[in-house]
């Protein structure tokens, strides 16, 4: 019998919406469509979480940080008119604030849980509130040094355990080397919490193997079309290979939800009575003749005498005369 499917995944959907309600609608539906159990925003306030003149990532710097934020940022009520598509498709609705008002924004909002982001796991002011919330949390790690992280979940901890931790490698796109999956079994290790992936890879072999690892969510950015503008859409996947992601991680899960007993050789039966050997005359044996490894020879099907048994026959009599190419049994020999 089948375990229950345990990992969660998400489509990271973040700002590639590029302000749109309209693109942002479509992309829940999109991500539901490919199966993601969870879609993830970003709730930026500009005005409540940058200066105006703070420097841009390296990966995008068409526009300034500021005017972006306000440029893309929803309103109370188109936020809400997400979270409740969210629900009609199926999906969960997640968004990760940058401030403590986008906090009350998402309270208003109605989110179930939280991802806090990994440029904020040293905001432990945010922190402290959300934790007093008493609602799950996925913590991000992309930028942290154990002490950072500790510090962290130190601070949720002081409220509740409900946290998943995630490896992440804060790099647009990130190398397979810098992935970190031994990072994430060291969480797993260390704070004794569930951990997942938060993969920046331009592929999904890291998730597999994360998921095989044990991973109990797995975030991907995902987009209509890399060629979008924005910050996030050059490193996302598209929709097919995003439905390639889904695909994989529940492959994964069954066979690591189904433990086969190699003992039991049952099912195997068929196959074995074609394909295996047994013990065959090599020659015209006379009856009362001393059996010789040279008299028998070991041929398909395997319905017979094993072949394995050959041994156990040499130096035998033969009963009868046994004709060439005769399939042996036990009662041929005495």
């Amino acid at each position: 019998m089948s375990q229950e499917r345990k990992c969660t995944i998400i489509a990271e959907v973040g700002s590639v919406h590029d302000g749109s309600l309209g693109n942002a609608l479509k992309l829940i539906e999109a991500a539901a469509e490919c199966g993601a159990d969870a879609v993830k925003f970003q709730t930026h306030i500009a005005e409540a979480e940058t200066l105006p003149q703070a420097p841009s990532p390296a990966y995008f710097k068409d526009e300034p940080r500021f005017e972006y934020f306000q440029r893309t940022g929803f309103n109370l009520e188109q936020w809400q008119r997400l979270e409740a598509y969210c629900e009609e498709q199926g999906v969960e609705f997640l968004s990760s604030p940058f401030s403590e008002e986008a906090v009350d924004l998402l309270e208003q909002v109605g989110v179930a849980r939280y991802k806090i982001p990994s440029g904020e796991v040293t905001n432990l002011p945010m922190l402290e509130k959300i934790a007093r919330l008493n609602k799950p949390v996925l913590l991000s790690s992309g930028m942290s040094d154990w002490e950072e992280l500790d510090r962290a979940v130190e601070t949720l901890r002081a409220h509740h355990d409900h946290i998943t931790v995630l490896q992440c490698t804060s790099q647009y796109p990130a190398p397979y080397e810098q992935v970190g999956l031994n990072v994430m079994l060291e969480m797993r290790e260390r704070y004794g919490l569930p951990v997942g992936l938060s993969d920046h890879t331009m592929s999904n072999y890291a998730a597999f193997a994360a998921v095989t690892l044990g991973a109990q969510v797995i975030e991907k950015h995902f987009t209509f079309s890399r060629k979008m503008y924005g910050s996030d859409a050059a490193h996302a996947l598209e929709p097919a290979e995003f439905a390639g992601l889904v695909e994989g991680v529940r492959v994964i899960e069954t066979m690591l939800g189904n433990p086969v007993d190699k003992a039991d050789t049952r099912p195997f039966q068929e196959m074995k009575a074609i394909f295996e050997k047994s013990l065959v005359a090599a020659q015209d044996i006379p009856a009362g003749a001393v059996v010789t490894a040279e008299m028998i020879a070991v041929k398909k099907p395997g319905t017979g005498i094993p072949a394995a048994r050959l041994k156990e026959f040499l130096g035998r009599k033969a009963r009868r005369k046994l004709e060439s190419g005769k399939m042996l049994s036990e009662d041929d020999f005495e």
